[in-house]
């Protein structure tokens, strides 16, 4: 089964980017979205040409904002949206489908921002967010994916000692962020396959950044680990455009 993750910064704005030949490119069973940036009805309306899949949203309070969406060729047992905590569910950062042997879930972890005004919500947010994990393992293996906003170690950006402590996504709250799911069991599948590369996955649309491969590795899948063994690839796939984000990918033999 192959699983693609990708934030779109746009549904509506990546459908005019040739999405679908991306898409058909992927050759996945199951694609994750983050940062439609639509209301429901506008992601269903946008990607109204896909054939054979089934599309599962859900979209913040606040129009054209945030905002995550799965498509997949085989029908989930379940989907739930949100982590049952109003504070947290008010902007569709989490969509949840129930697969046979394992659930997915797709996340858009929430930005800290340029002045670092969402810091302390962000801090907030990971644990909550861990702790809806750790309930969905205790029923079945957890595949989650998607932007988690943060720089895991200096491989997985360009630049890390000018951006160490000094710019979101990689304030050393937001790396905890991430060592305490890698501490908790998730395991990085990028990373577990491919320990020495240095691979990126948003790149600012500033100064060239992407013609020079100034990036960060900011989104990600990672497994429970009685799943560690079914990885049988993962990969980046910096080659497809249409976002500043590009897809990333795990399939489980």
């Amino acid at each position: 089964m192959k699983m693609v993750s990708w934030n779109v910064n746009g549904v509506r704005a990546v459908m005019k980017k040739d999405f679908l030949a991306s898409f058909a490119q992927l050759d996945c069973d199951v694609l994750c979205l983050q940062e439609t940036k639509a209301q429901d009805d506008q992601v269903l309306e946008a990607l109204v040409d896909l054939q054979g899949y089934d599309i599962f949203t859900n979209s913040a309070v606040k129009k054209g904002y945030s905002g995550t969406a799965i498509i997949t060729r085989k029908k989930p047992l379940n989907v739930t949206r949100d982590i049952q905590i109003e504070e947290h569910d008010q902007e569709g950062r989490v969509l949840c489908a129930e697969f046979d042997n394992f659930y997915l879930v797709t996340v858009y972890t929430p930005n800290s921002g340029s002045a670092l005004k969402r810091l302390a919500y962000r801090q907030q947010w990971d644990v909550a967010f861990l702790q809806y994990l750790k309930v969905l393992e205790q029923t079945k293996p957890v595949v989650v994916c998607g932007d988690l906003n943060v720089a895991h170690k200096d491989i997985d950006l360009a630049r890390p000692k000018p951006n160490y402590n000094k710019s979101a996504g990689y304030m050393q709250e937001e790396i905890d962020g991430i060592d305490n799911l890698t501490q908790a069991g998730f395991i990085d599948s990028f990373r577990m396959l491919h320990p020495e590369e240095a691979k990126y996955t948003w790149w600012s649309y500033r100064a060239g950044a992407r013609e020079r491969n100034v990036g960060w590795r900011i989104d990600y899948f990672l497994v429970s680990p009685q799943l560690k063994d079914s990885i049988a690839n993962a990969d980046i796939h910096n080659d497809i455009y249409g976002s500043d984000h590009c897809p990333v990918s795990v399939s489980l033999a």
